[in-house]
């Protein structure tokens, strides 16, 4: 017989009602691993709320699908350093080349001022590193902050309690430990073959 209200089956509805138990009994068993100042701050509510919409297993695939994008930007964002650092490598044994070619051929009389010189091309060429270094690690960042404001905003989207957009350490740390929580049970069930 259908629900007059909601359109659902009343066996639909038994399904649903034991899979958001189940949902809370795990998450509440597994909630006991994080650390006590987390434990407290997640209510009976708000695992209830989480066990609701992991109910379908959407939850599970934008999880999946944000950190897989994660991956991907820390993968490109470490190639790209270490390319930055080998193309340093790069200027720098050319450039001791250079110096090393340049005193064969010096004269004995430019020798001081040819040594003096070559230290000074060196500095440039080690504050123009270390610059470019600081630039590279300051995009870095920046990339990976825009990716938590992403997840955090496609993770309130999808109604996921405890996601929102903030910086503020406390509540990342929740949501991390949120993130944990998920992605354990996700995997528990992956297991057990119930998704």
């Amino acid at each position: 017989m259908m629900d007059a209200y909601s359109g659902v089956s009343g066996s639909d509805t038994t399904n649903q009602q034991e899979r958001h138990y189940y949902l809370l009994s795990e998450l509440q068993s597994l909630v006991k691993d994080l650390p006590s100042s987390f434990q407290q701050r997640l209510s009976y509510n708000t695992l209830s709320d989480l066990a609701l919409a992991l109910i379908d297993g959407t939850v599970y695939e934008i999880v999946q699908g944000l950190l897989d994008i994660q991956h991907l930007t820390e993968r490109n964002l470490y190639n790209q350093r270490q390319k930055l650092h080998g193309e340093h490598q790069a200027l720098k044994q050319e450039l001791v080349r250079k110096h090393k070619d340049a005193l064969q051929t010096c004269k004995s009389h430019n020798l001081a001022l040819l040594k003096s010189n070559q230290q000074a091309e060196l500095e440039a060429l080690d504050v123009r590193v270390r610059e470019e270094q600081r630039m590279m690690d300051k995009k870095i960042v920046a990339e990976m902050d825009q990716k938590v404001i992403d997840q955090q905003n496609t993770l309130e989207k999808a109604g996921v309690p405890g996601f929102y957009v903030t910086v503020n350490p406390q509540e990342l740390t929740m949501q991390m430990n949120l993130l944990e929580l998920i992605l354990k049970l996700q995997q528990k069930e992956s297991q057990s073959g119930i998704i």
